[in-house]
């Protein structure tokens, strides 16, 4: 066991530092009676470890423990233990017999075995539950925080901070996209598996990867059996989050302690190079310790009533996020927390924003009462630090808010579910639903115009990992996790969703045609819409989960991209990467102002104008499944001075074809044909300079179930 030297060392920062001469320790604890370091002598479970108690007077400054331990290098492993009340009724609920993680570690060692059983602070058996004292210690059998060198060679990398218009947003999981045999890659299921999916990203075009949540997290927290296959379910998705500042050690191709941090900064520095940003979606809204019953691990043994809001009765968590408790977001020692964390993912990991899973519950006070200016929200929106970092709202939480338009904090861009939902509903076939549909492609200005914010700040998606993937969203009518574990209760129900003739797969080559055709409309209407699209991966090349819409426990082949659906569904892959590169080509798609329907300054012409198929204006209360839009490209982005050409587009969302009525092309130009997703591949989408001439300028039918897009070009 080794000897250390130990010093007071400093307060700030809080984590532990890599000095000149050893390493500094900070931990906040305001309730604490004491606090002890413990260093063991290597990451094995069974090392030998030493406990350096912390002296009140020398080691605490305020309410931050702290010491420099000299000579020890990085690859340390540590934790800590805490003593103080153990009271649930009054909010405490300290235990020294628990090892604690650092709040701010920025790894730890591999949680393959951790039985988070072992971290309860009570005794499960005794009859009092909760309110009992476990004085079992699990030292050696809880994951340890790692020292890391936040050194590394960035080769002049910086958050590439595309603006949120000029942005296509890829939604993906590191594990699930390389992890199936067939991915063709070295490292599967991997950072560096991602790295080798560089030239995929590029063919296809998008600007920007979004990941489901990277930060640790343990996939065995809870035991659930797959009753069709007998196989043991896991946390997939990892919306519980362990500890904050650490990247998940199971991503990492290599072993070695801190071997995850490298490889996560080797991700985001060559997606840099290829020009793609990096998004991560980060789980502020609650901890991995869940209720009273759940584990001691970090935060709850650390000062469980100023990270968490507690019921009345102190004993209990309120519970806004669904799992079990609720991060106290706006106590300011737990908002300083965040923006710590936030910084570390940008300045040090050079990541480019952030998706907020529940970001509602970051707007709710120490009782849990939705504030109207929260201070949390409005110091993220306005840190100088993060003020061209991407910020990205789930504008909802488990407790009953809903604040999608209306998100406070600035700045925020939102996931906007009312755009899926509403041109879900109009491709289904749904009636009423077609002046709905305007107002999501011209920006979704009743929910964003009235506070300011812009088009771009409507994240608009179809799909994503919370739910029917694009191919099932057109096979299933109905919700199939049975392999969940939970009998089918699990899962939202309401999908919006169609089967289009069978549920399921068919060799009904109609059935396919048609749901082919729709998957099509869906990504078109998506990259012609005023906003920021975000496509699900795997949606290109028509991934499905078999009908299951709530797949967070699938770690298996049903939730992993099988690659071999690149060639099967060539045409749809085809489709979607032109749609992509259409939309990034046209800035009339990203003008970053709301349609205002008045003439311009350059023309006699509307910047949009809407017709129904027989070329006249809508009756938008008895409008019936068609529409047609003419867009105006004279000066369509204004901040870059730039023209585009003029479109007209026709939608037929009915049953039947239909003759549309097309209005005169700008003088000197005609129409032509760049998209029809009536047609069969490659005919339904034209590359540039191939755009087919029309027969007629002033008429063309439309498909059933399908739209068409024609550009002015000269004549």
């Amino acid at each position: 066991m080794a000897d250390y030297v130990v010093e007071t060392g400093k307060a700030l920062p809080l984590g532990a530092v890599i000095t000149e001469g050893g390493v500094n320790f900070s931990l906040f604890s305001r309730h604490a009676e004491s606090v002890s370091l413990v260093l063991f002598d290597s990451p094995a479970g069974d090392s030998p470890f030493t406990e350096i108690k912390l002296d009140k007077q020398k080691n605490k400054s305020g309410d931050i423990w702290h010491c420099h331990v000299n000579c020890l290098k990085e690859g340390a492993c540590y934790l800590y233990r805490v003593n103080g009340s153990y009271n649930p009724e009054r909010g405490f609920r300290f235990n020294p017999h628990k090892g604690l993680m650092d709040p701010y570690a920025k790894a730890l060692t591999s949680l393959d075995k951790w039985n988070m059983g072992e971290s309860l602070g009570y005794n499960p058996a005794d009859p009092a539950g909760d309110l009992s004292f476990s004085q079992r210690d699990n030292m050696q059998t809880q994951p340890r925080c790692i020292v890391v060198n936040d050194d590394f060679d960035w080769q002049g990398d910086l958050p590439l901070n595309y603006p949120l218009r000029f942005s296509v947003l890829y939604e993906t999981h590191v594990k699930g996209l390389t992890a199936h045999p067939g991915s063709g890659v070295e490292h599967r299921g991997t950072y560096r598996g991602v790295i080798e999916k560089i030239p995929f990203f590029k063919d296809l075009g998008i600007t920007s990867l979004e990941f489901l949540p990277i930060q640790e997290f343990n996939e065995r927290e809870f035991p659930r059996i797959n009753p069709r296959t007998g196989e043991t379910l896991v946390n997939y998705w990892g919306y519980s989050t362990a500890a904050f500042f650490a990247p998940k050690g199971s991503y990492a191709s290599g072993s070695t302690p801190g071997a995850q941090v490298r490889e996560f900064k080797e991700m985001v520095r060559e997606l840099h190079k290829a020009g793609l940003e990096v998004i991560l979606d980060i789980v502020f809204n609650h901890t991995a310790e869940g209720n009273e019953q759940g584990p001691t691990f970090s935060f709850r043994g650390l000062d469980n009533q100023i990270y968490y809001i507690l019921n009345e009765n102190r004993r209990y968590y309120q519970n806004y996020s669904g799992c079990g408790n609720t991060l106290n977001c706006n106590h300011p020692v737990v908002r300083q927390f965040i923006i710590d964390c936030l910084h570390y993912w940008v300045i040090e990991m050079h990541v480019d924003g952030f998706r907020f899973d529940l970001g509602s519950i970051l707007g709710r006070d120490q009782q849990g009462r939705l504030m109207e200016n929260p201070p949390t929200l409005e110091l993220i929106a306005e840190d100088p630090v993060l003020s061209h970092t991407k910020i990205i709202a789930e504008a909802w939480d488990a407790g009953g808010a809903y604040q999608v338009g209306w998100f406070p904090g600035g700045r925020w861009a939102e996931w906007n579910d009312r755009y899926r939902d509403d041109v879900r509903l109009y491709w289904r076939g749904d009636p009423s639903q077609t002046r709905h549909l305007a107002t999501r492609l011209s920006g979704s200005s009743d929910l964003y115009l009235r506070d300011g914010r812009k088009p771009f700040h409507s994240i608009n998606f179809i799909t994503s990992h919370d739910g029917f993937t694009l191919r099932d969203l057109v096979s299933y009518s109905r919700k199939h996790n049975e392999d969940n574990g939970e009998e089918n209760r699990d899962g939202s129900g309401n999908n919006c969703s169609g089967n289009n003739g069978a549920e399921g797969s068919s060799i009904d080559l109609v059935v396919e045609q048609i749901r082919e055709r729709l998957m099509k409309n869906f990504i078109a209407t998506m990259m012609v819409s005023l906003g920021t699209p975000m496509l699900l991966g795997g949606d290109e090349m028509g991934r499905t989960q078999s009908g299951n819409n709530n797949a967070y426990c699938q770690d298996n082949a049903l939730s992993w991209y099988d690659w071999s659906l690149l060639e099967t569904n060539a045409g749809l892959y085809r489709f979607t990467r032109e749609m992509i590169a259409f939309r990034l080509r046209h800035h009339g798609f990203m003008r970053p102002e709301f349609y205002t329907g008045r003439e311009g300054n350059y023309n006699a012409i509307p910047d949009i104008t809407w017709f129904d198929e027989s070329g006249k204006n809508p009756n938008w209360e008895h409008l019936g499944p068609c529409l047609a839009l003419r867009m105006d490209g004279s000066k369509a982005d204004i901040l870059a001075d730039q023209d585009d050409n003029d479109f007209f587009i026709m939608f037929n969302g009915g049953p039947k074809k239909k003759m549309f009525s097309i209005c005169k092309a700008p003088e000197s130009k005609r129409w032509v044909r760049a998209v029809d997703t009536g047609r069969s591949s490659p005919q339904d989408i034209c590359l540039p300079g191939t755009e087919a001439e029309l027969g007629h300028q002033d008429r063309y039918i439309v498909q059933a179930r399908s739209m068409v897009i024609l550009i002015s070009k000269q004549a």
